[in-house]
Order: structure tokens, then C-alpha cells, then sequence
């Protein structure tokens, strides 16, 4: 079943090519159900899957290029097993938005499934090189996507967005090729890759040089402070359903990366850039709060507050415990179900009125009180109320790092109640006070399609906000695998 997860959905886009332009809704039903399978494959695996038993389950491994050590190798854990939960909510959801009324709907759909399925291939990889083709794949539909069907400032945004997260790839891939060769092993198998490491220990110049390359190189697609400036400016620009993938699941494979290749390859290496690490978080944390504070644009500020989060997940990687990589998995996956909710939420409203300033709008709770309601819990998950599981997650990051960090997460902890203050604002201006004459033919979500999205990702978030130890019982031992 495994296997089939990136395939699925490059077989939909491809069937999606091959049918007439005007058949529009035959094209949204095999985008929607391709990645409606998908979402019961990964339920499927999640009840099949054993967090007892030690290692990947549902590993295959499948020759491909054979003289270079290549091979299609999958498997799962519980720390890439969340983040496809995460993917199948995320871009099921996502597919349903991308149904909203556009021009050109054949060619969007397309890429949106071939950038589906790369995510799917880049967290269910086990081999290094496969993994890299993957997470480059994402690239190639994003773009597009972007400069033809963004907003404001699309084109710049798409290439800011493309130059950044490139430049970081190359920088990882550089670092790729420079493990490669000083294993010896003429193998990407992140297994052998690891039991070499163990065996046959590699100069210490080495390990810490290519722990900063990889921290550096996937931090940029982490939005690690100051190599975050692409991040806002892409969001605002792409269009609803690229920024739920984008800002919710995309933007997640960096820590993951972190995890797979500094972490478990090279711990000697993170402890090594720990604490320069743990300073470009905090700072992350509350540059990026202040300047989601100063935004007007919807937009914009939730760009901003994805920057501030992805340093809460950054800190937990530099201290590197049980408790704080586990709670980086659970705030990766909560994060990028309270992100996809608030786009969708703001996309909801901007397909509309074509305006999405802070003080465009008042008393939407009254006109809208369906989106109205969903954007307010999706914002009190943010700024980490109990009851959301972005709230148990920020918890066991706070808790694991104090003996290590005080200062720091004193200041992480600041970062929250900057949070709290853009947020509560952004909710009191757009959804209370005096209506807004000027959206007087704004409506609610009527149909059941309108309205599946957000009870599905706030419905994820509220279930393991009361029951996270239905995500932690997968997570743990995988996290204590990653640092054994």
C-alpha cells in the first residue's frame, strides 16, 4: 500500500491530461478522489501500523540503479507516519479548495496532484538519493502554480520562493555527495548509511561541517532565521490550496530532513551548532512575532506567524531529547493542520471580496459566522490553547529545552504572547465591531464540499488536542530509535 502513495496521484494527473478541457468536473472528481484514496491508504497503514515494534514497517526495496547504490526504498516509522497523516489531511482538503471556481482548472489540477505525490515521495523515502529527487520535484509544479494563479506580487514571490529553497538544496546536496564519499559504502540507503556511521566513525571536522551544510541547507525551507525572507512573500502570493500545502506540509520536510540526515547521521554534529541554533530560533521566534504584528495583510501576518512557529520546532531540534523531538513531530504535524485551516479560512473570503486587509472587514461573525468560527479556533490553536494539540506539542518543547536553554525559552515563551496579540486583534477587527457595508453579498459556506475541509482539519486538531497520545504512542519510540 505504501507504494502506492506517490504514484496515485501522478497517475490522476496524468489521467486529468489525458481527458477533453471541457469535461471540468470529471477533472475536480479524479483530483478529489485520488487524494480521498490516498487519505484512506495512510488510515489504513495508521491502524495496521505497530509502534511496539522496532524500526521501519511496510519497508520494500526494489533495485534502480544498481552500480551506483541506488535503490526504491520506502518505510515507515512513527515520525514520517504523522507527517503523511498530516499530507493526506492537508492535501484532501486542499483538493476540495482547489475545486473553487478559477480559470485554467485542468492544468491547476494537474500540478497540484504532481506536487501531492512529490510530498508523499519525500516522506515515505528511505533512500537518500530518491528522497532528494523527490523533495527537488516539489519545485517544479510550484512555480507554475504560483506565477499563473497567484495574487499580488505573484511572480516575484514564485521567484524569490525558487531561488531560496534551490540555493538550499544545492547546499544540501553538496552535502549529500560529501557523506556519500566518505562512507565508502556506494550505497543512499539511509540504514546502512547509519550503521556505517556507527562502525566507522568519520573525522570530526567532517561530521560537524556537514551537520551545518544539512541544518543550513533544509533550514532554509524551515524558514531558519535570516534565510526566511522568501517565506511571507510566497505565501501571499500563491493562491489558497498552495498555501494550505505549502505553508501546512511543504514548509515541514526541512526539520524532517534535519531529523533524517543531521539527527540521525550526524548527532555529534547538531550538538556541535547546537547552541548557534538555538539563538537563530529565538530569534526567529520573536523577529518574526514583532513582524506579524506590524502586518495589515491577512496574508502576510499568518506568512509571518508560520515563520515565528517553525522556530518552536528549530529550538526542539537544537536540544535534541526525547521530550523535544517529540514534541517537534506532534507541533509539525498541528502546525500544519492549524496553517491549511487559517488559508483556507482567509482564501474562503478573499475568493470573494478580493481584499484581505486586517481592517477590510468587521462584524464577519454575523455574515459569515460558519468561516467566522473556524478562522477563530484555527487562531486560539496558534497561540496554543488547550484543548488544540499545538498545545500539548509547544508544551513538551518548553518542558524538555528549560534545563538546557532558560534564557531562551523564557523568550520562546514571550513569542507566545506576542502570538496572542496579533492574532486576538486580527480576530476582534475582522469577525466583531461594525459590519462592512461594502460586503454586504458575502456568504457563508452553504454546501457540505464548503464546509468538509474545515471539520475535517479543525476536527484533527481539536481529536489530538484531547487524545495526543494517539499521535506520541507512534512518535516516542521513533524518536528514541532516531537518538539511540
Amino acid at each position: 500500500m505504501i507504494l502506492l502513495l506517490p504514484w496515485i496521484p501522478f497517475l490522476a494527473a496524468f489521467l486529468i491530461m489525458l481527458a477533453p478541457r471541457e469535461k471540468e468536473f470529471l477533472h475536480k472528481q479524479i483530483a478529489v478522489t485520488s487524494c480521498a484514496v490516498n487519505f484512506a491508504i495512510v488510515l489504513w497503514l495508521i491502524f495496521h501500523f505497530h509502534p511496539e515494534v522496532p524500526g521501519y514497517q511496510f519497508a520494500h526495496r526494489y533495485p534502480w540503479i544498481p552500480f551506483l547504490g541506488i535503490h526504491y526504498q520506502v518505510g515507515l516509522d512513527g515520525i514520517n507516519m504523522t507527517l503523511c497523516l498530516l499530507h493526506a489531511l492537508v492535501s484532501f482538503t486542499g483538493a476540495i479548495v482547489s475545486c473553487w471556481p478559477k480559470d485554467r482548472m485542468k492544468e491547476y489540477l494537474c500540478f497540484y496532484l504532481i506536487l501531492t505525490g512529490a510530498i508523499y515521495g519525500v516522506f515515505t523515502a528511505l533512500d537518500v538519493f530518491q528522497l532528494y529527487l523527490f523533495y527537488e520535484l516539489t519545485l517544479i509544479p510550484l512555480y507554475p502554480m504560483i506565477v499563473i494563479w497567484g495574487s499580488k506580487n505573484k511572480a516575484y514571490g514564485a521567484m524569490k520562493l525558487t531561488l531560496f529553497i534551490t540555493g538550499g538544496a544545492m547546499l544540501a546536496l553538496f552535502g549529500i555527495l560529501i557523506l556519500y564519499r566518505n562512507l565508502g559504502l556506494q550505497s543512499f540507503d539511509l540504514l546502512e548509511m547509519r550503521k556505517n556511521i556507527e562502525i566507522l566513525p568519520m573525522n570530526p571536522g567532517t561530521v560537524h561541517g556537514l551537520a551545518g551544510i544539512f541544518l543550513v541547507g533544509f533550514g532554509v525551507i524551515a524558514s531558519l532565521w535570516p534565510l526566511h525572507s522568501w517565506s511571507p512573500i510566497g505565501y501571499a502570493a500563491a493562491p489558497t490550496s498552495v498555501s494550505m500545502l505549502h505553508a501546512g506540509v511543504l514548509k515541514k520536510m526541512g526539520p524532517y530532513l534535519m531529523l533524517r540526515l543531521a539527527v540521525a547521521l550526524l548527532p555529534d554534529g547538531v550538538h556541535y551548532w547546537a547552541n548557534t541554533l538555538a539563538v537563530l530560533s529565538c530569534v526567529g521566534i520573536l523577529y518574526a512575532g514583532y513582524a506579524a504584528v506590524k502586518q495589515q495583510d491577512l496574508k502576510f501576518m499568518i506568512g509571518f506567524s508560520s515563520v515565528s512557529h517553525m522556530g518552536y520546532i528549530l529550538l526542539a531540534i537544537a536540544v535534541m531529547n526525547q521530550a523535544t523531538l517529540s514534541g517537534a513531530v506532534l507541533l509539525m504535524f498541528s502546525h500544519g493542520v492549524m496553517a491549511a485551516t487559517t488559508f483556507a479560512c482567509i482564501g474562503f473570503i478573499y475568493e470573494q471580496t478580493h481584499a484581505r486587509g486586517v481592517n477590510d472587514f468587521g462584524g464577519l461573525a454575523k455574515k459569515i459566522p460558519f468561516i467566522s468560527t473556524c478562522l477563530i479556533m484555527a487562531s486560539f490553536a496558534s497561540l496554543g490553547l488547550p484543548g488544540f494539540s499545538n498545545f500539548v506539542a509547544e508544551l513538551l518543547i518548553f518542558f524538555g529545552s528549560w534545563s538546557q536553554y532558560p534564557i531562551i525559552v523564557s523568550l520562546a515563551i514571550f513569542g507566545v504572547f506576542i502570538t496572542s496579540l496579533y492574532l486576538l486583534r486580527m480576530v476582534k477587527s475582522v469577525c466583531y465591531g461594525a459590519e462592512n457595508p461594502r460586503w454586504s453579498l458575502l456568504h457563508d459556506a452553504r454546501t457540505i464540499a464548503d464546509k468538509l475541509p474545515f471539520v475535517i482539519l479543525l476536527g484533527a486538531l481539536m481529536l489530538f488536542g484531547f487524545w495526543p497520545q494517539g499521535l506520541l504512542r507512534m512518535i516516542q519510540p521513533a524518536v528514541g530509535a532516531l537518538l539511540s
